[in-house]
C-alpha cells in the first residue's frame, strides 16, 4: 500500500469518525434540550398559584357542579378551578404537539390530573353547555380520562411483573 492510499483510507477514516461523532453530538443535544424543557415544565406546576389552586380543587367532593364550587371554596373559587383546568387543557395541547411525552405527564401529574377530572367533569359538562363550546375543556378531558386508563393498565402490569422483578434483584 503506498502512501497516498494510505492518506485517503485516513481521511476516510477521519470523515467517518468525525460524522459519527456529530450525529452523536446532535442526538445528546436533543435528548438534552428535551429532558430542559421537561424540568421547566415541572417546576412550572410548582408555582406557588397552581399549588394553592390544585389544593382547593382537591379538596372538591366529586362531580362538583358551580353552585358546589361557590359552596365549597367560595365566591373566587371558580379561579382556581379555571387556573387548573386551563393548566391542564395546555399540558394536553404540549402531549398533542409533542412538545412532552405521554409517559411524562403520567409519570408526574396522573395522579393530579385524574383527581381533578373527577372532580371537574360536571363542572367542565356545564361550562361546554354554557358557552356552547363543544370543545371547551377537551384535552383535559382526554387526558383526566387516559391517564386513568393507561395507570390502571400500568398498576396491572406493575403487579403481574413484580414477582419477576424479584426474581432479578
Amino acid at each position: 500500500m503506498d502512501i497516498s492510499t494510505l492518506a485517503n483510507l485516513i481521511n476516510a477514516i477521519a470523515v467517518t469518525a468525525g460524522v459519527i461523532f456529530a450525529a452523536a453530538q446532535i442526538r445528546q443535544y436533543r435528548q438534552r434540550r428535551q429532558r430542559d424543557a421537561m424540568l421547566e415544565l415541572v417546576r412550572s406546576f410548582q408555582s406557588p398559584a397552581f399549588t394553592a389552586a390544585l389544593r382547593r380543587v382537591l379538596s372538591l367532593p366529586d362531580g362538583a357542579d358551580a353552585a358546589k364550587i361557590r359552596e365549597v371554596l367560595g365566591p373566587d373559587g371558580e379561579d382556581a378551578v379555571y387556573l387548573v383546568s386551563l393548566t391542564w387543557e395546555s399540558l394536553g395541547v404540549l402531549v398533542f404537539r409533542r412538545e412532552v411525552t405521554l409517559d411524562l405527564v403520567d409519570d408526574f401529574f396522573s395522579g393530579p390530573l385524574v383527581i381533578s377530572w373527577q372532580k371537574l367533569k360536571v363542572y367542565s359538562e356545564e361550562w361546554r353547555r354554557a358557552l356552547n363550546r363543544e370543545t371547551g375543556n377537551e384535552w383535559f378531558h382526554w387526558r383526566g380520562k387516559d391517564v386513568g386508563a393507561r395507570k390502571n393498565v400500568a398498576a396491572d402490569s406493575c403487579v403481574r411483573s413484580a414477582p419477576q422483578l424479584a426474581l432479578i434483584l
